[in-house]
């Protein structure tokens, strides 16, 4: 998968506060991993350790421990805060019966066939567009009525990618 630009934003929610850091400002973080779930931060010239708690990928949300506090994490990239002003993320707990493409792009690769069931955080196809690969994932277990497009495709913003039962 390309690099995203180093201008992009993501948005971090941390215990309900919101933070925007860039991918540059990411990047220059000195962070060292002690073991899989502890890491070391060297903040100025203060050094921090924290400890991963719980982790949730699909969701991108996690528990981190630090100074004997716990926070909650919530990290949405460009993709995610697009998602969200589309409304798609207050739409979770209705039925969804269509896959629509949220930008427009070029579909690389599909990933399901007709009548094949998948489970919630499966991956449907991969769209590119603005020269980055983004995978589009299924919100909750469903079964594949009908794909509507082939990879090769062109799609535009909305456009219907694939129905469910």
């Amino acid at each position: 998968m390309p690099l995203m630009p180093a201008t992009e934003t993501f948005k971090i929610l941390v215990n309900g506060f919101v933070f925007h850091f860039s991918r540059s400002e990411l990047e220059s973080l000195d962070l060292v991993a002690i073991s899989p779930t502890e890491f070391n931060m060297l903040n100025g010239h203060q050094s921090v350790n924290a400890r991963l708690l719980k982790a949730d990928l699909l969701n991108k949300t996690f528990s981190i421990e630090t100074g004997g506090e716990t926070f909650e994490v919530v990290i949405k990239d460009a993709l995610d805060q697009q998602l969200e002003q589309m409304g798609f993320g207050t739409a979770m707990g209705k039925q969804v019966k269509e896959i629509k493409a949220p930008m427009p792009g070029l579909v690389l690769e599909i990933a399901v066939t007709d009548g094949q069931v998948v489970r919630e955080g499966d991956r449907i196809l991969i769209l590119e567009a603005m020269k980055m690969e983004n995978s589009i994932l299924i919100h909750a277990d469903a079964t594949i009525k009908k794909v509507a497009v082939v990879a090769g495709q062109a799609v535009e913003k909305g456009q219907v990618l694939v129905e469910l039962e």
